[in-house]
């Protein structure tokens, strides 16, 4: 359903050649595929020296994504066939993953068509409903407009050299397209030959689709302002950036499926336990919960108490939950460092850990695909709990009643595989959803001038060229989560010892890349940023004010802002703070509210 897809150079789509849809045979069947190419050779992104502006100056993507609707055939008569109710997601950055398309008739057509965005009646729906697979889910597509409503249709971000800019330093671009009036149809000529099973592959040229644009004269941003003349050339590129067929024959090799474990045990016991009664606001996105581990009353309380449980470390005296406080949103209660099994101290801030039911990549770097591996880490991390699992296991397993809460909640004795599915139950359980935020977006509550000023600043792009000047914040903590949940470089000064996402992928395009973290009961996380090194609110606000330090992998949009900051006013600032603390969750802090009993330990076992 999602498609992705590397790049292949396309093949001539004009008179007296066929784009067969059976080129794309190896794709699932009648699959559509978007490769991304430059002029005709295969492209990735943050690939360098393949893409220039209408200048010459040199460019490179680190994001193009888009969604796609409304495909096509065009029947020698010159009527059409369509797939209704399609709809599919390209992410530029993945590996190949054709779009499925429904069946479609067998037959010679003379051109084929779709669109870049989505019809008004599913860019004005409800995105959280949707099933988590959906190619319009948020959570799917990351290209969701948030509170505004309607989605993004196409985001390409990405660096250039600006004219005279010293070695090393480069500018930002971010351009999208979104809003009804831009729909972009693409009509691409055929012929077409469409056999049963086959699929379709369709290249991507971005270097046609940037190369129209001056930056230094059109601009580096553009949020689909219908007027916009760089809106208007970006329209038209699109239209002839796309070419039918795609060389080398085949659709390439599928993506593999999303990392799953697999299991050696029964996580549950269906007969003797009951779902848990998960309550998720109809603000919130439907979470793609773990098929594998179904939540259940009884799984939950098994990892709560192993989340409270000290014996999980080496010496009895450190658990979870002595890093993760539940009275401070399950951050580290103002600490920069978290202090482990004989006061040897992490090397990166505690992160909060509510919410984790729509995370996909956990720690500060991403690395870890589950949240059942995830929580197993930090057991044998040196720094942390200094223990072994087989260790923990024996401890556990001398502890009957225990023994017998394993076996009812997830059907087995005690092992590192289920201590691992038991904690990822409890800590997919913690949910926050009611902060004073969220009662004044449903009308029980109201903003004071000063929060509702924050709020407009917040969501303000800032574009001081076309008039706007806002915070920004909203392309990395837009949405009811308020978090993007990628991994990007915010411009802080890195530490040799900590290149983030880098040190994982030895991809120096990662370089400085830490997941963006949700800004939900953000006053009560503290110590800020993975190395904890702002101790408040209004010093975050000044960093992304005038701190950025500008490096090659600085997300694109703080790198298109002016060298000199935003400059908010001390007003402005304030008013940002004071919307930041409406994001608080009475149920995350020093006094739970009633009925979060959930969030608070159970009897602690002796150790």
């Amino acid at each position: 359903m999602l498609g992705t897809a590397q790049a292949a150079s396309p093949a001539s789509s004009g008179p007296g050649s066929s784009a067969s849809i059976s080129q794309a045979s190896t794709a699932a069947s009648n699959a559509l595929e978007v490769r991304l190419t430059a002029s005709g050779a295969p492209l990735s992104v943050n690939q360098s020296g393949a893409l220039s502006d209408a200048k010459g100056r040199a460019l490179t993507i680190s994001r193009l994504d888009m969604l796609l609707s409304q495909f096509s055939l065009q029947r020698r008569d010159g009527s059409w066939t369509s797939a209704p109710g399609w709809r599919g997601f390209f992410r530029g950055d993945l590996t190949a993953r054709p779009l499925s398309l429904p069946p479609l008739p067998a037959g010679d057509y003379i051109a084929a068509r779709f669109s870049v965005g989505v019809p008004p009646q599913e860019n004005h729906g409800d995105p959280n409903r949707l099933a988590p697979d959906d190619p319009l889910h948020p959570l799917v597509n990351g290209l969701h407009w948030g509170w505004k409503g309607g989605y993004v249709f196409l985001a390409l971000e990405g660096h250039w050299r600006p004219d005279h800019a010293p070695a090393g330093t480069t500018g930002g671009y971010s351009y999208h397209l979104a809003d009804d009036a831009n729909l972009v149809t693409v009509t691409l000529p055929g012929p077409v030959r469409v056999r049963p099973g086959d699929g379709l592959c369709v290249a991507l040229d971005a270097s046609r689709l940037l190369k129209p644009i001056d930056i230094s004269r059109d601009g580096d941003s553009t949020h689909s302002r219908t007027q916009d003349a760089l809106v208007v050339a970006l329209k038209d590129s699109l239209r002839g950036a796309f070419s039918l067929g795609c060389a080398n024959g085949g659709a390439g090799q599928a993506a593999a499926s999303p990392a799953t474990a697999a299991l050696s045990v029964t996580p549950g016991n269906a007969a003797r336990t009951r779902p848990y009664p998960m309550t998720i606001d109809a603000r919130l996105p439907t979470p793609s919960l773990p098929p594998d581990n179904p939540l259940t009353v009884e799984g939950v309380a098994l990892g709560q108490r192993l989340f409270f449980d000290p014996r999980l470390s080496r010496d009895n005296s450190v658990s979870c939950a002595s890093c993760h406080h539940p009275d401070r949103a399950f951050s580290d209660g103002g600490k920069q460092f978290s202090a482990g099994v004989g006061g040897k101290t992490t090397d990166r801030n505690a992160m909060p850990i509510f919410n984790l039911a729509w995370v996909s990549e956990f720690f500060w770097d991403g690395r870890a695909p589950l949240l059942r591996k995830q929580a197993l880490e930090p057991i044998e991390h040196p720094h942390e709990m200094a223990e072994t699992l087989p260790r923990v296991v024996a401890k556990l397993m001398a502890d009957r009643g225990l023994a017998a809460q394993f076996e009812h909640a997830l059907g087995g004795p005690i092992d590192a595989e289920r201590i691992g599915l038991a904690l990822e139950q409890y800590l997919l359980s913690i949910v926050s959803q009611d902060a004073r935020f969220d009662r004044v977006m449903k009308g029980a509550d109201t903003f004071t001038p000063l929060e509702k000023r924050g709020l407009e600043l917040f969501l303000t792009e800032h574009d001081p060229p076309n008039g706007l000047r806002g915070a920004d914040c909203f392309h990395c903590h837009g949405g009811s989560l308020f978090t993007s949940n990628r991994l990007t470089n915010n411009g802080l000064k890195l530490q040799p010892k900590d290149i983030g996402r880098e040190r994982v992928t030895r991809d120096a395009a990662d370089r400085g890349k830490f997941r963006v973290p949700s800004l939900r009961n953000v006053a009560l996380t503290g110590p800020y940023m993975h190395d904890g090194r702002f101790q408040t609110l209004e010093q975050v606000i000044d960093h992304y004010d005038s701190g950025v330090e500008r490096g090659a992998t600085l997300d694109p949009n703080l790198a298109k802002h002016p060298k000199e900051g935003l400059r908010l006013s001390a007003d402005d600032k304030a008013a940002l703070a004071a919307f930041l603390r409406t994001l608080t969750d009475p149920a995350f802090g020093p006094a739970p509210a009633t009925g979060q009993a959930k969030l608070n330990p159970p009897s602690r076992p002796n150790p």
